[in-house]
């Protein structure tokens, strides 16, 4: 075989070796969490709003912590529009939880903003939300998505899955 030809092919061959090191190596280091909304509980709070209860389990896959920055709910609702909810704080969800026994206990920790999860973490937690929409079109949904945004600009995504 001509050197014109097997050098070119030997160069490659080491870049491919090197850029596959480089991948395997830094697998762990992309901040992100993953994960799957177990269950959705949904409350009319007014004729036009409601509160959903939506308790997750995530895992944080990095060898580094994820520091949470902010917490957001939307729903997808039936006609495709989009309902952007309102995160209710953790004592808010208690005092709510405790006024409303018909809605269930409190089976998770509220995920908090400026909380740290630490690598290779998983864990259970909970986010209420109240949406200025009738219960009756939230529990039609298409789907909700929890993103949380970790403090350096990471942006995860937890969406339900509802089968529509």
């Amino acid at each position: 075989m001509p050197t014109r030809i097997v050098f070119p092919i030997l160069g490659l061959a080491v870049a491919a070796a090197i850029l596959g090191m480089f991948l395997f190596a830094t697998r762990d280091s992309h901040i992100e969490i993953k994960g799957e909304i177990l269950k959705v509980r949904t409350h009319s709070a007014e004729e036009n709003a409601c509160v959903a209860i939506l308790d997750f389990r995530f895992v944080n896959p990095a060898k580094y912590p994820f520091q949470v920055r902010s917490i957001d709910v939307t729903a997808e609702l039936p006609d495709g529009k989009k309902a952007e909810g309102m995160v209710i704080a953790d004592s808010d969800a208690k005092r709510y939880l405790e006024n409303y026994p018909a809605m269930g206990q409190k089976y998770n920790d509220s995920l908090l903003i400026r909380e740290r999860i630490a690598p290779k973490k998983s864990l259970d937690k909970m986010v209420m939300a109240r949406f200025e929409v009738p219960e009756s079109v939230l529990q039609a949904r298409k789907g909700l998505r929890i993103r949380v945004e970790e403090v350096d600009g990471a942006v995860s995504e937890i969406v339900e899955n509802t089968g529509k």
